[in-house]
């Protein structure tokens, strides 16, 4: 399911109606409005879900899918990922928003162009992003994803540019 990304995941039930109780990222309620699909993995196979109704409460999305209509419905999917197409939420990033996935993998260069490493990995915490950077000797070091620590990220180049401040590669 590479060409799918999650945007989400089944909390709980809500209601008696098999409706659906779904945490997804704040912010992103328009992009959600626009899915009318969304898929799941179950037993290594991808099973469609179609979103007949979705309103938002508190920090929630509350949606009801075609294909469920029960509570035990529900909690059978509990803590499942809801995945929606790669194509819909690009057209949603803003101007510096990217995709985990399209980080994952670019070469990191100071602003001198000596390449620091390659980004394996983003570390989300409550402050903000950390990029995973693992340098030559296998060694990883973690940057805040900043526009100050990282002024430039260029996806069709495969490579950022990073500010090297002391003691962050050392």
């Amino acid at each position: 399911m590479n060409e799918y990304l999650s945007i989400g995941r089944i909390l709980n039930f809500h209601g008696i109606k098999g409706e659906a109780k779904v945490g997804f990222t704040k912010g992103k309620e328009l992009q959600l409005k626009e899915i009318k699909q969304l898929y799941i993995k179950k037993d290594n196979q991808k099973i469609t879900l179609t979103i007949s109704n979705i309103r938002f409460h508190k920090q929630h999305a509350i949606i009801k899918f075609k294909e469920i209509n029960s509570i035990e419905e529900v909690q059978a999917l509990k803590n499942t990922e809801l995945f929606a197409p790669k194509e819909i939420i690009q057209k949603y990033l803003e101007e510096d928003e990217f995709l985990i996935d399209d980080l994952i993998g670019l070469a990191a260069y100071n602003t001198k162009g000596n390449e620091l490493g390659i980004i394996t990995s983003v570390l989300i915490q409550p402050a903000g992003e950390l990029l995973v950077v693992q340098d030559t000797n296998q060694k990883k070091h973690l940057v805040p994803f900043a526009k100050e620590l990282v002024p430039t990220v260029d996806i069709p180049q495969k490579k950022v540019i990073i500010n090297q401040i002391e003691g962050l590669f050392e």
